[in-house]
This record gives structure tokens, sequence and C-alpha cells, in this order.
């Protein structure tokens, strides 16, 4: 099972430039069935109740955006995830682009 994240009514603004995702080994990684490069964007995400700074990691091309600039989010998804002890939620999205101050996520 799936969990998106609905983004209606809040924005995304980048606050981070786009990075290769890296291993502990400092390679980039690569999606296992496809092959396709992984990258990791830092955003800030706010709405009424304040703003969280997040982590989306894409696969495929480099996301062309810029630190500053709003984004719009394709299927945003939460991947609860614990290791050693620690735990958190890791976020995935299918594509991560300009665009305008209000995002949006499709399912």
């Amino acid at each position: 099972m799936k969990l998106y994240v609905e983004t209606a009514g809040k924005s995304l603004t980048v606050s981070k430039a786009s990075e290769p995702k890296q291993d502990q080994n400092g390679t980039q990684k690569s999606e296992k069935n496809t092959g396709r490069l992984m990258w990791s964007t830092q955003v800030f995400v706010l709405d009424e109740n304040g703003v969280e700074v997040i982590t989306i990691t894409t696969a495929g091309e480099k996301p062309d955006v810029k630190v500053g600039q709003p984004v719009l989010v394709s299927q945003l998804e939460a991947i609860p995830w614990a290791t050693n002890g620690r735990n958190g939620v890791a976020f995935r999205a299918l594509e991560l682009r300009s665009g305008s101050v209000a995002a949006t996520a499709s399912k």
C-alpha cells in the first residue's frame, strides 16, 4: 500500500538544490528496476500550521529547480522506515518541477 500526501493548499519551495542521492560509499543511487539515477531535493512546505522541511527523492532526470523557487510535486509518497532503533519518514515523488505557489499532488 502506498501512502500519498495531499499537497493542495500548501506551498512548496526549494530550500536546497537537487543533489545526487548517494549510498554509504558516495556512489549515486539508482532505481533497482529501471536503473534511473536518484536525486534528493530539500523543500520547505508551508501551510496554515507553519513550515516543515522535507527532502524529496525523485528518479530520472535531475529536477530543473532552483533554491527559492516554488515547485509542483506529482504523486508525493510518504514512506515510513525503521532501522537500528531509528525511524522516520522518507518522501518520494514521481516528478518535481517549477511551478506556482500552490502545489498539487495527483494520485
